[in-house]
């Protein structure tokens, strides 16, 4: 049994990506790079239109007849028609009906650019849209950068494939610019130490990261630390109250015990008064010792 791998499989490099008509952009530079892997002849043909022999006759061009063509002008022919093959491998049936009345591999790709991209009005307004988007960029709060940077990667590829056009100190200022405030320090380490004319945003983004991993490695030392205070501070606290009731109830045993000593003193001191006076009284007395003052005896 095979074991099931902890990442999906990646596309064949036989094959070109299928098009289904969602997300035309990834499709559309995926497609190019598979078709330059091929032959540059190839993409040529679709960027270009077909290659078409000519000759000079009288001083006007015209078609040369393809059975004069040479080995090389048919290899140069040839690339349009596997464009053309290409191109509707990579399509499902719904894509595939609105080229297929297509001559060449160029109309074939300028249809599906303005069916998914529309024309310049729209790509215009397209492009204005993420320039105020690019425009508004920034961190959000809890963000890592990794996340920053698919954003904003994301934004600048849209913008470079309808023709926006970018240096590295532009892009790399913005990045800093978009960090929120407990980057600041880092921003400024970077200006000052880095030259970002001609720093790549990619190793821009790989310092920021190390950095980000440094600060939660920090936060972590910092999070356990607390945790050991907490706890040393409460044990410490539960044995003061424990000393604290331990004393209270050595107190409580004292006074009782005092108490207890004084019931008892009292009751003897009472016994005591007893045997003394009771005693003494019903001993001494005598009935012959009185004489009745009515009869004289």
């Amino acid at each position: 049994m095979v074991a099931k791998l902890p990442f999906g499989e990646g596309s064949s490099i036989n094959r070109p990506p299928l098009f289904c008509g969602l997300n035309f952009q990834f499709w559309k530079v995926r497609t190019k790079i598979f078709v330059e892997s091929l032959d540059k002849g190839i993409w040529d043909a679709i960027e270009n239109g077909p290659f078409i022999s000519k000759l000079e006759n009288d001083g006007v061009s015209i078609e040369k007849p393809w059975s004069q063509w040479t080995d090389a002008e048919n290899k140069r022919a040839k690339f349009d028609c596997i464009a053309k093959n290409i191109i509707t491998s990579a399509l499902n049936s719904d894509e595939f009906f609105r080229v297929s009345q297509c001559g060449f591999a160029k109309e074939m790709w300028d249809t599906l650019e303005v069916t998914h991209e529309g024309m310049n009005d729209v790509k215009r307004a397209r492009k204005h849209t993420l320039i105020q988007e690019y425009g508004m960029f920034k961190m959000l709060k809890g963000e890592s950068i990794a996340d920053v940077q698919k954003r904003f990667t994301h934004i600048v590829n849209h913008l470079i494939s309808i023709g926006k056009v970018f240096d590295k100190e532009e892009l790399n200022i913005k990045i800093l610019k978009c960090l929120d405030r407990p980057w600041q320090p880092k921003v400024t380490a970077i200006s000052e130490s880095k030259d970002l004319t001609s720093l790549t945003t990619t190793s821009l983004f790989g310092k920021l990261k190390e950095h980000e991993l440094e600060m939660n490695r920090l936060n972590i030392q910092e999070n356990e630390e607390k945790l050991v205070r907490n706890i040393t501070l409460k044990a410490a606290k539960h044995k003061n109250n424990q000393v604290s009731s331990d004393e209270s109830e050595g107190e409580t045993l004292s006074l009782l015990s005092k108490k207890f000593s004084k019931f008892l003193k009292k009751n003897r001191n009472k016994d005591s008064n007893k045997e003394r006076y009771g005693n003494k009284k019903t001993s001494d007395f005598n009935a012959n010792n009185y004489t009745c003052y009515g009869c004289g005896d």
